[in-house]
């Protein structure tokens, strides 16, 4: 395909300083363009205002999630994987770099997270806390880009996080994690398995705050997320991580009174970690609902009593040795 080029009579000037490698892409929406960035002033000092490699950590940018710098995108756009080149931007164009630079500057100092892709413009009465940004935003001046592109990745060739992810996205990420989940729990990687999990019921959270508690969408969505609550309390079970396991079974079992898997897996982890009262009445209330499994459940009834016996003995030893 043809070379998108920078034009100078749009206030663009594009000089390449490295060659990239390979064919331009078509750049549609959902591209990530992973790069580093230079800014410097245009003045004979070549003064250098921003820098991302001084915080050893590139910038990522998802096409048409409407970036507030756009002139990065219109840039980035005319460029290849490897390539480095320099953009000389007109003024005009510059105007959101100080608020931008703000947000970007805060997330890598650790004074703010990136909970979306657009950097939110925000400012107090005394400025935006940076003196040089200060300035730009008084006195807009013609600036220096100079761009390093590491990696361009199309739509489902990388896992989009959430923040960069729409409505109907994140809602149909949801059944592939939790087939993702799925398969790592036949392979028996547990942890993996929770993770996608914790990951699909993170979204339906995020999907639900869309919503109004008890309304039609707000409930469909909430019905989701009983099977990820469940499997989730399995794997960690089967960690032997036990507070989540009753955490999330008590989440359940709030929707959902009589679900015999949030019971037994809540007993389960009681019973690890001494609960021994409560572990009874879950027990007991799965043998009311399934007395198929009488049986299985009279076997663990008679381990928590096993248990509380010797609780028992050891209370008394305890006391015993403090009146010697």
């Amino acid at each position: 395909m043809a070379l998108p080029v920078a034009d100078e009579n749009f206030g663009i000037k594009k000089k390449i300083l490295h060659a990239g490698k390979g064919d331009f892409s078509s750049f549609p929406d959902g591209t990530k363009i992973t790069f580093h960035y230079q800014t410097c002033k245009c003045d004979d000092e070549h003064t250098v205002i921003d820098d991302s490699k001084k915080y050893k950590k590139p910038m990522e940018l998802i096409m048409g999630k409407k970036f507030k710098l756009e002139i990065w995108e219109n840039c980035l756009k005319t460029m290849k994987v490897g390539e480095v080149s320099s953009f000389t931007v007109d003024k005009s164009l510059t105007g959101t770099y100080p608020l931008v630079m703000k947000n970007l500057r805060d997330i890598f100092l650790g004074k703010a997270e990136q909970h979306h892709h657009c950097c939110g413009m925000a400012m107090t009465k005394e400025g935006l806390g940076y003196s040089d940004l200060d300035d730009l935003l008084k006195q807009p001046q013609d600036l220096e880009f100079i761009l390093d592109v590491e990696n361009i990745e199309e739509p489902g060739d990388y896992k989009q996080e959430s923040w960069a992810m729409d409505f109907d996205e994140k809602l149909a990420a949801v059944p592939k994690l939790k087939e993702q989940g799925n398969q790592h729990y036949r392979e028996k990687k547990y942890a993996s398995a929770a993770a996608s999990y914790s990951e699909a019921l993170g979204l339906l959270e995020q999907l639900m705050l869309r919503e109004k508690p008890g309304d039609e969408d707000w409930e469909k969505l909430d019905v989701q997320r009983v099977p990820l609550l469940l499997n989730y309390s399995q794997c960690k079970l089967l960690e032997k991580d036990y507070y989540p396991v009753i955490e999330h079974t008590t989440e359940v079992l709030k929707k959902d009174p009589d679900n015999i898997k949030a019971l037994f897996r809540r007993a389960k982890a009681h019973v690890a970690v001494w609960n021994l009262s409560e572990a009874q009445a879950d027990f007991k209330r799965v043998a009311e609902l399934d007395a198929s499994l009488g049986k299985s459940i009279q076997k663990e009834l008679q381990i928590i009593d096993h248990l509380q016996i010797q609780k028992e003995k050891e209370d008394m030893e305890k006391y015993k040795n403090l009146f010697r």
